[in-house]
């Protein structure tokens, strides 16, 4: 199978883009995630898909709450920065608007169109990623009517 003609095709799916945050050996982690969908409503639960090496992946595993904030497409740049490999594993948020989680105290994206608090449900490998679920416990819905940061055909861009 040729994986670029892959790549190429699902680029052709166009995905919000949100930001998967939890804790690493007591630092904040982040990471820009264009994989994430609602998958039951009993219980609410959601999926992402998290690259093996990811510093957020191995927070989960170790048992941390996670967090997902859903980006408007004001967030552009706050999307590169937290998809770029290679970041500092220390102040990764230092300079990202945020707060704490009610129900988790997980770190959640100021100004996001929705965020949601999780505990991890399962987490089953995926080739080179994980597929992960977790057990949504806490929803928070901005009211607003920002336009929403879109991935589509390896680019950002938004939909009102």
């Amino acid at each position: 199978m040729d994986t670029d003609l892959y790549r190429r095709a699902m680029g052709r799916f166009a995905t919000g883009v949100t930001v998967v945050t939890s804790r690493h050996r007591g630092h904040d982690v982040a990471l820009t995630v264009a994989s994430m969908t609602s998958v039951s409503l009993d219980p609410l639960l959601l999926m992402v898909s998290l690259h093996d090496e990811a510093r957020v992946l191995e927070g989960i595993e170790a048992g941390e709450p996670w967090g997902v904030s859903v980006l408007p497409a004001s967030h552009r740049g706050l999307a590169t920065w937290l998809g770029e490999p290679g970041r500092p594993l220390h102040n990764q948020l230092a300079r990202v608007s945020h707060r704490r989680g009610e129900v988790v105290d997980v770190a959640l994206i100021d100004d996001a169109l929705a965020a949601f608090e999780c505990r991890t449900f399962a987490v089953h490998p995926g080739g080179d990623h994980a597929v992960v679920l977790g057990e949504v416990v806490a929803v928070h819905a901005s009211p607003t009517d920002a336009p929403a940061l879109v991935h589509y055909r390896g680019a950002l861009g938004e939909l009102r």
